[in-house]
């Protein structure tokens, strides 16, 4: 006796039709008798196939370089381990509530590190200048309340017409420790104002160029009268003015800065000072930086 499988390929051993029907209706499968020596397996059961939509996302997952490893360098495995934890730590909420906070907390902890930097900092820089220890205590509560009132007035008072000078608070403090040295406010707001238009950074008046402690100025003015240069390397020579004095000015070839125009407004920064003769004149470097505050009002306007 032969026996097929539905394939048509002979099954090995040898078997009664009885017992090859009772296994057909466990699988539940038909059993058809062709004769007594030989059955036929009949699978009716219906055919599954996958969707193209399946097999098009099967194709993706698996070579997607997110979900298999093999091949990737060892700093992309890196990063991938990176994501997979920080995706895992971002789902952990601290506090496991619907509402997290973290948002809040995290603005805390970065509003505190960037105070203590700030305050390091100043500690740092209090070993050149003394106003700027943090731990020093506020001149300003040894003050009455009329006192602290016209000091502050007075700091406002500089910080409109120096803005470079920093912070009205950061000015009232030091107006405050100049009245307890000196006793007088007036002589204290000169002394406070004076060191503001001569620190870096500050747009100083040309007459007062002089005083600047540091090599390096700014300053503001109109070009009152140019002349050719004595010497090659020298691209423009002449005299800038604003309402307390003149300055001669030299450009250098070499500097890389625009040409300036008899009558034309400039404002000046990183300008080399020196001396010639006992008078103060400057210099503009590669250094310096040269705005012109009409042309800009100009170009605003076209645009």
């Amino acid at each position: 006796m032969s026996t097929r499988d539905i394939f048509g390929n002979d099954v090995s051993g040898r078997t009664d039709n009885e017992q090859w029907a009772t296994w057909a209706a466990e699988e539940g499968l038909e059993a058809e008798a062709v004769d007594e020596d030989e059955i036929y397996i009949v699978d009716e059961r219906p055919e599954l196939h996958a969707t193209v939509a399946m097999e098009t996302r099967t194709k993706v997952d698996t070579n997607h370089p997110d979900t298999r490893r093999a091949g990737l360098t060892l700093a992309a495995e890196e990063r991938i381990e990176a994501r997979e934890w920080e995706i895992e730590r971002t789902r952990t909420r601290v506090d496991r509530s619907p509402e997290s906070d973290r948002e809040h907390r995290t603005a805390q902890v970065v509003e505190q590190e960037s105070r203590e930097r700030r305050v390091s900092f100043e500690r740092r820089a209090a070993s050149v200048d003394s106003r700027r220890d943090p731990d020093a205590p506020d001149p300003r509560e040894r003050l009455s309340g009329e006192e602290l009132a016209a000091v502050n007035q007075e700091a406002r008072r500089i910080q409109v017409g120096i803005p470079e000078a920093g912070s009205t608070a950061a000015i009232s403090r030091e107006l405050a420790e100049q009245v307890l040295r000196t006793g007088d406010l007036l002589s204290a707001t000169v002394a406070v104002a004076d060191r503001l238009k001569t620190q870096p950074g500050t747009v100083t008046p040309i007459s007062r160029l002089g005083d600047v402690p540091h090599g390096e100025v700014d300053f503001s003015g109109r070009v009152a009268v140019l002349w050719g240069p004595s010497h090659p390397a020298i691209q423009q020579v002449g005299l800038i003015e604003d309402e307390t004095g003149r300055v001669k000015v030299t450009v250098w070839d070499a500097s890389d800065q625009p040409w300036l125009d008899e009558g034309e407004r400039v404002r000046i920064h990183g300008a080399a000072k020196s001396w010639y003769q006992g008078r103060v004149s400057v210099a503009l470097t590669s250094r310096s930086r040269v705005v012109f505050p009409e042309r800009e009002t100009w170009q605003e306007q076209i645009s």
